[in-house]
């Protein structure tokens, strides 16, 4: 598989909105495989397609406790009023991070990388890097919201 590059902050094409996946081809499932290894090789939790170049709403997350999740077309259908106030970073912005209030608990409808519906519920770093990467698909960055941290990590 290829290692693909991450895009950085002042990219633009980091600030649009993603297109939805309407057919998952054998190009679909490229990306998703190279996804993974890139999200490896940089030791990162997520990534999502605009990171890489590609306005395609897709998502890769993998934490230590719940595994590999691939996302398509992911969508927030609800979420916890209870926030986590916790240090967030990003692939796509190198060497800085800041303090982000997420939920604590979100529940996620996508497809996986078979195109089958799959819901999940997330608590506590899960749910942070659901929220994080689908604010990728949306043109977001955790920057955004984020009251960010001086000096080095």
């Amino acid at each position: 598989m290829a290692k693909l590059k991450i895009l950085k902050v002042g990219d633009e094409t980091l600030r649009k909105v993603c297109r939805p996946v309407d057919e998952i081809t054998p190009r679909i499932q490229r990306l998703i495989d190279d996804m993974i290894d890139t999200m490896h090789a940089a030791d990162g939790v997520g990534l999502a397609a605009p990171q890489v170049g590609v306005l395609r709403r897709i998502a890769v997350i993998e934490t230590p406790n719940e595994g590999l999740f691939v996302l398509i077309n992911p969508k927030i259908v609800a979420c916890s009023k209870e926030q986590q106030e916790s240090e967030e970073g990003c692939l796509s912005v190198p060497g800085r991070w800041g303090i982000t209030k997420r939920p604590m608990h979100v529940k996620v409808k996508a497809l996986n990388r078979h195109g089958k519906p799959v819901e999940i519920n997330g608590s506590g770093l899960l749910a942070k890097a659901l929220c994080h990467e689908i604010d990728h698909l949306d043109g977001k960055l955790y920057i955004d919201i984020a009251k960010m941290i001086e000096g080095a990590r």
